[in-house]
């Protein structure tokens, strides 16, 4: 009898005693899928992300170069304005001009220098990194490093200047190219210089110089012709080059303008500034965003599905 009863109290005590909690657990198929989401969210954000990157390093390319300019030798006043004497020496050296052959993506210098002039590559050049000048478009966000010569290196890290076509330190006569990438996903550069209007400004600066020219001339170049970029005797121009549509690159696009005189003042200080460039990085909110977005669903998803309490039974007697 003592035992029967020991028997009938054991067994209360085990249906009495809650059941082990349930572990938490995400099903294969769904974790999969959130990673799949999250990869496509940067995917997606992959082209903004690469060029904030991109804009980064460049801007930290303008001011590097600006520092270096307050260093020995470029620091000397007397040094500025030679190095743009003889840069001017140059371009009334150079009988300037370029040429846009047929289904090529960039021009090509046509300039051709008397016996003696100043060596392109050893002028305007006081880091000793290529650095020329600086390039700010404010209305299409463009604050550029300005580097010697197209290569395709030099395309794409900055804008390159067209070796054959007059130094950008203005003057009458002379007709400035300059050219960069662009719909690279890696790097801005000139992507929205489609938008680009008539009557828009943008700065020049080189050493003590800084220029402002105002667009007259938009034009886009079939891939068929080809297009003589060549000074005016009587006007200050600069040419910006670059290719379009987006992404197929068949054309090309011809943004001119001659420069305002006296430069605004507004522009002067503007040119002293640091660059601004990327701005707040957007990206990382959107990424933050998805992340936290997906975290939440899955330990509410884990712990909704497997969770739970269990009523335990009573016993009968």
């Amino acid at each position: 009898m003592q035992t029967s009863t020991r028997s009938r109290e054991a067994t209360r005590a085990r249906r009495m005693r809650p059941p082990p909690a349930a572990r938490w657990r995400f099903p294969p198929a769904q974790a999969i899928a959130c990673l799949l989401i999250l990869l496509g969210v940067c995917v997606l954000l992959y082209p903004q992300t690469a060029s904030w990157f991109a804009q980064r390093e460049q801007s930290r390319a303008t001011e590097s170069a600006q520092e270096r300019l307050e260093a020995p030798p470029a620091d000397d006043p007397g040094y500025r304005a030679e190095q743009i004497e003889l840069a001017r020496e140059y371009n009334d050296a150079l009988s300037s001009g370029a040429l846009l052959k047929a289904n090529t993506p960039v021009a090509t210098g046509e300039g051709d220098l008397a016996k003696g002039s100043p060596a392109y590559d050893e002028l305007l050049d006081p880091t000793g990194t290529g650095f020329m000048g600086r390039l700010q478009y404010p209305s299409l966000g463009i604050d550029l490093p300005i580097y010697h010569g197209t290569a395709d290196k030099t395309l794409r890290k900055g804008v390159g200047h067209l070796e054959g076509t007059s130094l950008p330190v203005g003057g009458a006569g002379t007709r400035a190219v300059l050219t960069a990438h662009r719909g690279l996903p890696e790097s801005t550069l000139f992507t929205h210089l489609d938008r680009a209007e008539v009557g828009d400004t943008f700065t020049i600066s080189v050493l003590d110089e800084v220029l402002t020219y105002r667009i007259f001339e938009k034009q886009v170049v079939d891939p068929a012709d080809t297009e003589e970029i060549l000074a005016d005797p009587d006007r200050d121009l600069v040419t910006l080059v670059t290719c379009t549509p987006l992404g197929i690159n068949s054309h090309r696009i011809l943004v001119t303008a001659e420069r305002v005189t006296p430069t605004p003042p507004s522009d002067i200080r503007a040119a002293a500034t640091h660059p601004d460039l990327p701005g707040f990085p957007w990206w990382a909110v959107g990424v933050g965003v998805a992340a936290t977005l997906l975290t939440a669903y899955v330990a509410w998803a884990g712990r909704a599905r497997h969770t739970g309490s269990v009523q335990p039974r009573r016993s009968s007697t």
